[in-house]
């Protein structure tokens, strides 16, 4: 079986910088293990980074969310420190101006994986429109989403989100799988 764990936005600026939020950070141990089991295991890490330049405040996401952050070059569009140190320069990274990933989709596609696991930030918009994504780009393919590592700056939201995601057949585990 091929498989995939695509960590999702897990950057600082989601995590205690511009759009931070308590439950973000308590991610961190969960998403290195998980991280580490698909290691031992030989599989695929990809890790998705929210990119955004100078003029965010410009596009249709800034008039809407209008909070800079994730801006290339500064600290908040880094990985967090918590597991800055396990991502490799052989895993695919995926840099996107909005919420889902066309190259992630044509990875995948290309890749041909039969197990896509989807960990990270924010629930509602990124992990959620990146599973969709996934599904698009690989519909016989098992996509999973682990609640207990994904989270959201508003519990409803995220709730919601994970409803949607089974509605659309994704499964959602609902307990975090060290």
């Amino acid at each position: 079986m091929k498989r995939a764990l695509i960590v999702v936005d897990y950057q600082k600026d989601f995590v205690d910088g511009a759009l931070g939020f308590p439950k973000a950070p308590t991610l961190a141990k969960g998403i290195r293990t998980k991280i580490g089991q698909y290691r031992n295991r030989q599989d695929a890490v990809l890790f998705t980074f929210d990119t955004h330049d100078d003029d965010y405040l410009k596009t249709r996401e800034g008039r809407h969310l209008p909070v800079p952050h994730c801006i290339k070059g500064t600290p908040g569009f880094e990985l967090d420190e918590a597991i800055k140190d396990v991502r490799k320069d052989t895993d695919h990274v995926f840099y996107k101006p909005c919420f889902g990933s066309l190259a992630l989709a044509d990875h995948l596609k290309e890749a041909q994986y039969d197990h896509i696991e989807l960990v990270g930030l924010v629930t509602n918009i990124c992990v959620l429109a990146n599973a969709v994504i996934a599904q698009a780009a690989l519909p016989e393919a098992d996509i999973i989403v682990d609640a207990g590592l994904c989270a959201s700056f508003d519990e409803t939201l995220h709730d919601k989100a994970l409803d949607i995601m089974r509605g659309l057949f994704i499964t959602v585990k609902e307990e975090a799988q060290p």
